[in-house]
């Protein structure tokens, strides 16, 4: 019987573990689409078979997209009120500009976590510099919902280095993690979220298996970057650009990969606790009730939520 080195946050693979393990309820393609002005992301919810997976509203793969000399297809001036958006760069350059005056940019392996509350308008484009040169522009934007008592919340940004993302890796060392959010293989995430969340962008190599812990009172999901996996208690197969959501049935997700495979599995691995509130969504308006949309909306139309100064 093969283990896995013991720690806070490793379980040991016995049978007792083993039926710890979270089983597989829900496995969704990908869509792709068109959004901002044209930059096509692949979005995994909201979808046909999922609306919302709280305390989460949305996932996108931005790209991937080789983006021409002198190109500039990115997400232009437009507001947010009511939650966060996640942003996670693996290839490419970024920048960022708001109504309030912030700006910044992001590169390969940087996290952006803006807190959205009251409202803001910003956009994000490719980086000026990347842009005249083009290539290749790959990342995730993930929506998380806020709690009504933090709706209306000051703006906040939390734009994170790659350098400054805990990285763990097993004792074997054929599995490594990049801890965005909560804690893994015994390293604690830099960033602080408003509400429990799990990020992890886990790399396992062939004959890897490993066994995240996750509360059984959080919704949790995968998403595969690329590679194929077995996943959870009936270790059921899953291939990139597919989003395995699980039961909430146990208090881990495990995740393996043949010792056969032809190439490592990049998975994104997310979870949180639901709010169990109402959730009333007007594009990138997120509040719990109608009226309040409508308050929203007027608050943008009348310029309360500002604008991006040249």
């Amino acid at each position: 019987m093969k283990n896995i080195e013991k720690d806070n946050d490793i379980i040991d693979k016995s049978n007792e573990s083993r039926n710890k393990d979270r089983s597989v309820d829900l496995i969704t393609n990908s869509v792709e689409t068109a959004e901002g002005d044209g930059f096509i992301v692949h979005r995994s919810f909201p979808s046909h078979s999922i609306r919302h997976l709280d305390p989460f509203l949305l996932l996108d793969e931005m790209g991937p997209l080789e983006l021409l000399p002198q190109e500039t297809k990115g997400f232009p001036d437009h507001p947010h009120r009511g939650f966060v958006t996640v942003t996670y760069l693996l290839e490419g350059k970024f920048e960022h500009r708001d109504s309030q005056g912030n700006s910044g940019k992001l590169g390969p392996g940087d996290v952006q976590w803006m807190t959205a509350g009251s409202g803001l308008v910003h956009s994000e484009m490719p980086e000026k510099e990347f842009a005249k040169s083009g290539g290749r522009l790959h990342g995730f934007q993930l929506w998380i919902n806020l709690p009504k008592t933090d709706k209306l919340i000051k703006p906040n940004y939390q734009d994170v280095p790659s350098r400054k993302i805990p990285i763990a890796k097993t004792s074997d060392g054929k599995v490594s993690v990049k801890v965005i959010a909560g804690n893994s293989l015994g390293s604690k995430a830099v960033i602080n979220t408003l509400t429990p969340i799990m990020y992890f962008h886990f790399t396992l190599q062939p004959g890897a298996e490993m066994v995240q812990p996750v509360p059984k009172n959080y919704n949790a999901f995968v998403y595969i970057i690329n590679g194929i996996g077995l996943f959870g208690r009936d270790k059921i197969i899953g291939e990139g650009g597919k989003m395995i959501v699980f039961k909430n049935d146990g208090e881990s997700i495990s995740i393996r990969v043949a010792e056969n495979a032809r190439s490592s599995l990049d998975v994104l691995l997310i979870a949180g606790i639901p709010l169990n509130e109402p959730i009333v969504q007007y594009g990138p308006f997120v509040m719990n009730t109608q009226e309040e949309i409508n308050k929203t909306i007027e608050d943008y139309r009348n310029g309360r939520l500002g604008k991006i100064e040249l």
